[in-house]
């Protein structure tokens, strides 16, 4: 069956089928969520400092430990740098990332009297706090829409034809132009989950997507149905970038 051109395509119906394929991804993954494990927004920030380089389902088997021993950002603050390194070593770049932890500790119980705080331009002055971190815990801990321009939402919205950029700003703000600011947050975990699992960077699964039809970029992967399944991972054990 011939496909469709986007070569032309308007910029109305950009947006109509950005909002098509946010809803669509919605009814196939309605169990999209943060793939962290937390309780509080301190948890999901320090968990997500920890992703970095690393997978959700690594983190995950540290922090249990980690949120046992370290509650608050005092005890962040005072952390003796040997224990909690051998806390975090599976996670990778375990050395940054305590000195990373140790500091934000110490920001929080200096500027923000031990409280994470619930503003992006707040939240990103602390350290290992990025925008794409900032907008994790504001969206998932806090109820703020925001933008989380991973690697995965990244590669999908170019895809999709949504940006050109590879700039992680850009990205946000192009396609925060496209989607209703109430879906910001959703539309994040909808398109990671998506590259997580069918949509990968090196192999993605076309025949088996459900947006397929939708998709300027389909043929990149293989397109045969049965072929393109074995491709997908819907429980992923292991994340792909």
């Amino acid at each position: 069956m011939p496909r469709k051109s986007f070569a032309d395509e308007s910029r109305v119906a950009l947006v109509r089928r950005a909002r098509r394929i946010n809803r669509e991804l919605a009814l196939f993954y309605p169990d999209a969520h943060c793939e962290l494990d937390f309780t509080n927004p301190l948890e999901l920030l320090v968990a997500t400092i920890l992703s970095a380089q690393t997978t959700d389902v690594r983190v995950n088997l540290v922090t249990p430990t980690l949120f046992a021993k370290y509650r608050t950002a005092e005890d962040y603050a005072s952390a003796d740098r040997t224990e909690l390194e051998t806390i975090i070593q599976s996670t990778g770049f375990y050395r940054a990332k305590t000195t990373s932890l140790i500091k934000l500790g110490q920001e929080l119980c200096e500027r923000f009297g031990g409280e994470v705080p619930n503003r992006l331009k707040d939240m990103v002055t602390l350290p290992g706090v990025g925008r794409k971190t900032a907008n994790v815990v504001l969206g998932n801990a806090f109820g703020v829409p925001g933008i989380t321009v991973d690697t995965h939402f990244g590669r999908l919205a170019r895809r999709f034809g949504w940006t050109r950029s590879e700039d992680p700003v850009k990205v946000e703000q192009e396609v925060g132009s496209l989607i209703q600011k109430s879906e910001w947050t959703m539309l994040s975990h909808r398109l990671i989950w998506h590259g997580r699992r069918i949509c990968h960077s090196r192999r993605p699964a076309c025949g088996a997507c459900p947006i397929a039809r939708l998709c300027p970029s389909f043929g990149l992967g293989p397109t045969d149905p049965k072929t393109a399944s074995k491709l997908v991972k819907m429980t992923p054990a292991v994340d792909e970038a």
